[in-house]
């Protein structure tokens, strides 16, 4: 009050002075103003007051804003009268920004003068456009500045239409008065509105890390939790998370998670977030046009250009740059995403940190909902790098927990494993060092057409050392022999006796490869390192299987199905394979340099992996189109190779099928029985109806079943490796003459044959 006093006396003459009764007013109102802390609320007490002083019909305000250095208007209250209240919903719904200079209150607030109008209509700077909407006449106009103790301008406040007449001196130094004070009330008002909007950042995020901690066995529940707050908290439509391996920036973010709001979903969204498509996003994507290149605020009119998803490309730049991007304006895009019927209006994306302060992925939040506003303001972006650190946490203690649950069943898997098999006892070693190796020819080996039950289980191991020993690769890699003997016993000692993955199958196909290496003329194509891995690969790549198939494991969901999501037991036979060239006195690789045994170790990982034959259509193409070009430089060229050491591969572990037919119809029986006894479990255990080539009922659809895999499988890939090399033409050969044999079976079942 002795500021108003000491004012009143310098600014205003004794004679123009506002009566007391009015000053006594003025003074009530500022009392009344006093204690209201809420800006809004405040805000409509003022300009109640106002029309109350000045005997004005409508009053409005606008509070000043300030983004990235630009200052505007943005209306607060608008037509507020003395019986309005705030229940009238005088809060302005969409608001009215208004650039400075711009209108009357524009240039108040530009200016920082007074303007008194006593017809609006004649002055150009008014907006006839409001009236003619609203249907209401505007006559006078006064319009002041507001400014906080600082002298600093806040806001504009706004009169219409006082009830008889134009406004007065005498009512704008009466309106000047009570502003004087009214700066103060809303800057202590929009204070108050900061710290209680921290007060509740901080209350929502001490409730998230309470959630995030709560529950951290599971990274999709942990996300969950975290896409739901964060739409709740941010009243945005869409969000999602984008993590990625930071130790394999080269590679795709592994996971994504997305969360929409059920409100905005409709009929043309299609929308599942447990698609597989959306599991897999590139990271070498970039935004390929933008027009600013600041990392806040960057590019309020982006054009994007890329026919997938233009989210991505954010995402991979945030991660990349270790920036944030925020789209506050209406996010222009070249481009509609046509798959989920979604249009991009504001966007909101900023990096994830670890604890370690690595980049583990993104956070990105897609359109502000119209009923809060129409962009992500700065006090959102605030929140959300709040948000992201919780995130982070929440994420890196939740992987930290997989990690352990992997591990743990990695233990089981092991002990499991290891308190069935064991390395080969020295009785069985002594027995191959005691006696000579055979020759190839003696043991027949050289041949396609080969007859492993010609061999005793002790020739099929003698054999196996006799495949290193002609290929040189004991002489090149300086491989004790004992050491050999012993890792080839451990091999077969490792192998289950089921019906068909057993020690005799993989003896088969590392017979079938040695055989493709010195009779068909990949001798001169293979190096000696791939001619080793191919060799270790083929004798390991069922090891330690259970005669059930990938599908199975996941129905039982058994420890490996935790372990490996794809190529399951795939994987389980490459650890094995591992596992036995660390053992003690089974390291036939330990002569290799550490750069050699990378080398091999990484050739027998992708052969063993390539007997999948889900890997094996993956490839084929790729395949297949090299052969049709006639640019294949299988000697030359490194990606040819390892293609064709794929096809090798499984050619190799399907070979059978090109045995005499006395061979391949035993073979055949034997398969179909491990298929059976798969199946046999899954209806009596899991009580569910097996596939068809593992139902015991359809075992007379046995033949046709042989020819749909010859024709699907086995012709094409024979086809292809015959014109890489003319010396594997007899594997052909025999596929066609046995796919005759079955095509007599089949005439044979349908006529009730046997």
């Amino acid at each position: 009050s002795h500021k108003f006093e000491a004012d009143t006396d310098h600014d205003v003459n004794v004679e123009d002075a506002p009566v007391i009764d009015e000053r006594d007013m003025i003074m009530d109102l500022v009392i009344d103003i006093a204690s209201d802390l809420d800006v809004t609320s405040v805000s409509h007490r003022i300009l109640q007051n106002v029309s109350i002083l000045v005997d004005a019909d409508r009053c409005s305000l606008f509070l000043m804003r300030e983004r990235d250095g630009e200052k505007f208007l943005v209306s607060r209250l608008f037509n507020v009268s003395k019986e309005s209240t705030l229940e009238d919903n005088v809060v302005v719904k969409d608001e009215i920004k208004m650039k400075l200079g711009q209108g009357i209150a524009g240039m108040v607030a530009l200016t920082g003068t007074t303007l008194n109008i006593p017809d609006a209509y004649k002055d150009h700077r008014f907006n006839q456009s409001v009236d003619k909407k609203t249907g209401y006449r505007t006559r006078s106009i006064l319009c002041m500045p507001i400014r906080d103790g600082d002298k600093r301008i806040v806001g504009v406040a706004q009169v219409i239409n006082k009830t008889e007449g134009a406004f007065t001196s005498k009512d704008e130094k009466i309106f000047a008065s009570y502003l004087g004070f009214c700066g103060v009330a809303i800057h202590n008002a929009q204070i108050f509105e900061k710290v209680q909007l921290e007060n509740r950042r901080n209350e929502i995020l001490l409730d998230l890390a309470r959630v995030l901690f709560e529950e951290q066995s599971s990274l999709s529940t942990v996300m969950d939790t975290i896409l739901t707050h964060t739409v709740s908290l941010l009243s945005c439509e869409r969000a999602s998370v984008l993590l990625a391996n930071p130790s394999q920036p080269e590679n795709v973010f592994e996971h994504t998670f997305e969360h929409v709001d059920e409100s905005t979903i409709t009929s043309n969204l299609n929308f599942d977030k447990n698609s597989p498509q959306r599991n897999k996003v590139p990271l070498n994507i970039a935004i390929t046009s933008y027009h600013n290149n600041t990392y806040y605020g960057l590019g309020r009119n982006i054009s994007i250009r890329y026919k997938m998803n233009a989210h991505n490309q954010i995402c991979t730049f945030i991660l990349r740059c270790f920036k944030k991007l925020h789209f506050m304006e209406t996010f222009y895009c070249s481009f509609e995403d046509t798959e989920l019927g979604f249009t991009t209006r504001s966007l909101l994306c900023i990096p994830i940190w670890d604890s370690f302060r690595q980049v583990i992925g993104v956070i990105q939040l897609i359109n502000k909902h119209h009923r809060v506003g129409p962009r992500f303001t700065k006090s959102d972006e605030q929140i959300l790098e709040a948000f992201a650190i919780f995130c982070g946490l929440g994420i890196s203690n939740t992987r930290m927990y997989e990690e352990t649950a992997r591990l743990a069943a990695k233990q089981q898997v092991i002990l499991e494993v290891l308190s069935y098999h064991a390395v080969a006892s020295p009785l069985e070693t002594n027995a191959l060092l005691t006696n000579d190796i055979p020759s190839s020819k003696s043991l027949g080996i050289l041949k396609y057409e080969f007859d492993d039950t010609t061999l005793s289980d002790l020739d099929t191991v003698r054999a196996s050392v006799r495949m290193f020993i002609d290929l040189k690769l004991v002489e090149k890699f300086r491989i004790n022999h004992e050491t050999l003997c012993r890792w080839v016993a451990s091999v077969k000692r490792n192998y289950r006796p089921v019906s068909y993955h057993n020690w005799r199958h993989a003896f088969n196909v590392c017979q079938s490869c040695f055989c493709m290496v010195k009779t068909g003329g990949l001798d001169t194509v293979f190096s000696d390192f791939e001619k080793l891995a191919l060799l270790v690969s083929c004798l390991s790549h069922d090891l330690d299987h259970r005669g059930t198939n990938n599908a199975f494991q996941a129905k039982i969901e058994h420890p490996l199905a935790r372990l490996y999501s794809t190529s399951t037991m795939e994987h389980h036979h490459y650890n094995q394979c591992l596992m036995l060239l660390q053992s003690d006195g089974c390291e036939i690789l330990s002569h290799l340099s550490s750069t050699e045994y990378a080398q091999v170790i990484k050739l027998i990982q992708h052969a063993i992996l390539s007997t999948d034959l889900a890997i094996y259509f993956k490839k084929r193409g790729e395949f297949f189109n090299i052969l049709r070009s006639e640019n294949a430089d299988w000697k030359g060229n490194d990606s040819h190779r390892e293609l064709l050491r794929g096809m090798v591969m499984t050619g190799t572990d399907v070979s059978a099928i090109t045995k005499p037919w006395h061979l391949e119809f035993q073979i055949a029986q034997l398969v179909a029985e491990e298929f059976f006894e798969q199946g046999d479990i899954e209806k009596t255990k899991l009580h569910q109806e097996p596939p068809d080539m593992m139902n015991r009922k359809l075992k007379h659809k046995l033949p046709k079943m042989q020819i749909g895999f010859i024709d699907s499988i086995c012709l094409p890939l024979y086809e292809a490796l015959s014109d890489v090399e003319p010396g594997l033409q007899p594997l052909l050969n025999g596929c066609l003459d046995n796919r005759r044999h079955w095509e007599e079976e089949s005439l044979k079942s349908e006529n009730g044959g046997t």
